[in-house]
């Protein structure tokens, strides 16, 4: 049976025929003695068909898929163009060698050629790779080796490439942060009690808080210097009067020790010291919350941050966390309580680190196995929508804690739980009524945008209107002006008129003067020339008028 070996390089698909592996008789230690001899290898392995890869981007994504073991449309072209044709009904009488037994079972479900891949063909192959330059000709010396950095580095890069604002490592370094400072802040606080309980024991008793402790240490520091005038200032720290008053009172009858000013400048700044961690812990217990709103919204949603972020570290990663199973899950942080009872054949762990969730604790004892294992199934949903959903969105999320919210009402008062197809659906459909009233909006902004793009056209055309008015202002404001002194004429006509109206006679030699006066500005007018004209008979008729 004739045997062809597939190598998947770097530059392209390689077919290489093995002849004489009867006089070998497939033997995998003859097969490394000849590896390394040029001459003898050559001999049973000759280059039967090279196809080339067109791009970078084509050599990534041949990588890519071979890689994951699947076929891609390029390799079958190539396979069915070199290799014999596999005829129905008849039994091949060859085979083909491949390095990877995942591509080779693709392989043989889509064209029926057969393939193998054990030590024989894999020390073929090394052989292969080591005189790969070899056999083909028209390669210069480095081509070879850039095309395999190449590669190496985009296909690499590719692996790594991800969504920054959806990478899980944060929030495991986080968590991982997160649980240290809690047992710093713990063991400073109580050196920071013991320390200053030299000078002060009564305080311990007053205040119990920690954080609250090192602030009043801090601001106390000398116990005698401690007086009613700083009442005020305590009930701001403290955020109670009678509490204030009673650390006053019991500073005043201490049976505690005087310290030196060094001593107290060293426990005042201890106790900065902690204050400042107990700060960084409430902004890197924020900043975790936003990071696990951003990766795994349903996930936290369900079971609370802080809970979903140590599953998500255990697991290693979100996409590990998802490929659990729901039994996986359950157990997740009891590894040593189950194998142990295994090797002791007891009972195995009911729950892990899901323990530490509200829903657990709220169940009845004879119930928190059942619980758990019904919050695990729901975490697991969760965290695979999480995983592989494009869009994030806490819908499934509350809608898979309002079916564990069911499941404990069902637990202590029997009532009937939803199904857990009708809650998918309803989430599905709140989540697509939520995409459409973004779209809306999304519509209406774009509108106002284009309704202020307009009107800022309109007012700059309102604007260039103004100019030309304002150019062609010569004509425009004659009018004006023989507009108003129209106006003027009218006016002081009435104002005559009313006055003359008592004298007749007098009012009607009025009347032939002022008629006289009005022919003549009409007349001014009409034409610049006959305006001085006009001019000239007014001051005849005035004349007249005098005598």
């Amino acid at each position: 049976m004739a045997l062809y070996l597939l190598y998947e390089a770097a530059s392209g698909y390689s077919l290489f025929s093995a002849n004489g592996l009867d006089e070998i008789g497939q033997n995998t230690e003859a097969v490394r003695s000849s590896v390394v001899d040029l001459n003898r290898f050559g001999k049973v392995v000759q280059l039967t068909a090279f196809h080339p890869f067109d791009s970078a981007l084509d050599a990534l994504n041949q990588c890519n898929s071979v890689s994951e073991g699947l076929m891609t449309d390029q390799l079958r072209n190539f396979l069915e163009l070199n290799l014999p044709k596999v005829k129905e009904g008849k039994k091949p009488k060859f085979s083909l060698g491949v390095a990877e037994p995942k591509i080779g079972s693709h392989i043989f479900e889509a064209t029926k050629i057969p393939c193998q891949s054990n030590e024989f063909v894999l020390e073929l192959l090394r052989g292969v790779r080591l005189h790969f330059d070899r056999f083909l000709k028209d390669l210069k010396p480095g081509d070879l080796e850039k095309a395999q950095l190449g590669l190496g580095h985009s296909y690499s890069r590719a692996k790594v490439k991800f969504n920054v604002n959806r990478v899980d490592n944060m929030i495991i370094q986080a968590i991982f942060l997160l649980d240290t400072l809690d047992k710093d802040i713990n063991s400073f606080s109580m050196r920071v009690r013991e320390w200053y309980s030299w000078h002060f024991p009564e305080l311990v008793k007053i205040v119990n808080d920690n954080y609250l402790y090192a602030k009043i240490a801090k601001f106390i520091e000398d116990k005698a210097k401690l007086c009613e005038e700083k009442i005020p200032e305590l009930t701001d720290i403290i955020g109670d009067e009678d509490k204030a008053k009673e650390v006053v009172e019991a500073a005043k009858a201490s049976m505690g020790q005087d310290l030196s000013p060094i001593d107290l400048i060293n426990v005042h700044q201890f106790a900065q010291r902690v204050m400042d961690l107990a700060e960084y812990r409430k902004k890197l217990y924020d900043y975790l919350v936003t990071k696990m709103n951003d990766i795994a919204p349903n996930l936290a949603s369900l079971i609370g941050e802080v809970v979903g972020a140590r599953l998500i570290s255990h697991a290693g990663s979100l996409t590990n966390l998802a490929k659990c199973p729901s039994s996986t899950l359950q157990i997740l942080g009891a590894e040593k309580a189950l194998f142990r009872a295994l090797k002791t054949r007891g009972n195995t762990p009911k729950y892990g680190l899901i323990f530490h969730s509200s829903f657990i604790g709220r169940a009845s004892a004879k119930n928190k196995g059942r619980m758990a294992r019904y919050l695990a199934n729901k975490c697991s949903i969760a965290s695979r929508i999480d995983c592989f959903s494009e869009s994030c969105s806490t819908v499934f999320g509350e809608k898979l804690r309002e079916q564990v919210e069911e499941r404990l009402d069902f637990y202590d008062k029997g009532v009937a739980p939803r199904k857990n197809i009708d809650v998918m659906k309803a989430a599905i459909d709140t989540l697509e009524n939520q995409d459409m009233e973004t779209e809306e909006t999304a519509k209406k902004k774009s509108k106002k945008k284009k309704s202020k793009s307009e009107a800022t056209e309109n007012g700059e055309s309102m604007d260039e209107d103004k100019l030309t008015g304002v150019s062609n202002g010569d004509a425009t404001s004659e009018d004006v002006k023989s507009k108003k002194k129209e106006k003027r004429r009218l006016e002081q006509e009435q104002t005559v008129e009313k006055s003359n109206g008592l004298n007749g006679v007098d009012a009607e030699q009025d009347g032939a003067a002022k008629k006289k006066k009005k022919k003549s500005k009409n007349e001014d007018g009409e034409d610049l020339q006959a305006a001085s004209g006009t001019k000239k008979k007014k001051k005849k008729s005035k004349g007249e008028v005098d005598d």
